[in-house]
């Protein structure tokens, strides 16, 4: 079984507008996906936001919990941290992720609300993750989704979520856990 792992992109993505924007690090965004991503046996949750006063910020809240009273407070949340690891861009994540695994195939994996036409189905996915030794990226946009041209460059995009109804607007960390869930739960 090859490595899952997990990109947030905060740059480019679309504002409600469909403009492309960059959007700020939430503390609940970084909680939740680590918390789903340790859950899920994904192997690094990578926040990609290009902007240092945004990075530090997230250092401060991963601080928290990865040292002293945090991580002695809630244990639980200090190993969710250990997976998080913050880069400018997601070219940056590539290319860490090949550098750790030399020789090994990485596929991106976009997700987004919107439907494509060369979508797969989570089955697909989920075989491909359990039958070879190759890595995957998930990727989860922020805002309003990934910008069409990064969507594009994906080796796969997975099917959106959808629910009952026809309402398909969750926030990134429920999508992100529906879709852990879907690729790795029992």
């Amino acid at each position: 079984m090859g490595e899952l792992y997990v990109a947030l992109i905060h740059a480019p993505v679309y504002n409600k507008n469909m403009e492309q924007v960059v959007t700020s690090i939430t503390n609940l965004d970084l909680h939740d996906i680590a918390r789903s991503s340790t859950t899920y046996g994904v192997n690094t949750y990578y926040v990609v936001h290009p902007g240092p006063a945004q990075q530090d910020l997230a250092r401060r809240i991963m601080g928290f919990w990865r040292e002293g009273y945090g991580a002695e407070y809630n244990p639980n949340r200090y190993e969710a941290f250990e997976k998080v690891e913050l880069a400018s861009t997601l070219e940056e994540v590539v290319q860490e992720i090949k550098s750790r695994n030399p020789g090994k195939k990485l596929f991106t994996v976009a997700t987004d609300a919107r439907l494509y036409l060369n979508t797969i189905e989570y089955s697909v996915l989920r075989r491909k993750l359990e039958e070879t030794d190759e890595d995957f990226l998930l990727l989860f946009g922020t805002g309003w989704g990934i910008i069409k041209e990064e969507m594009e460059k994906a080796d796969y995009i997975l099917k959106p979520v959808y629910g009952f109804g026809d309402y398909n607007h969750l926030s990134v960390r429920s999508a992100a856990a529906i879709i852990l869930d879907r690729l790795r739960g029992h």
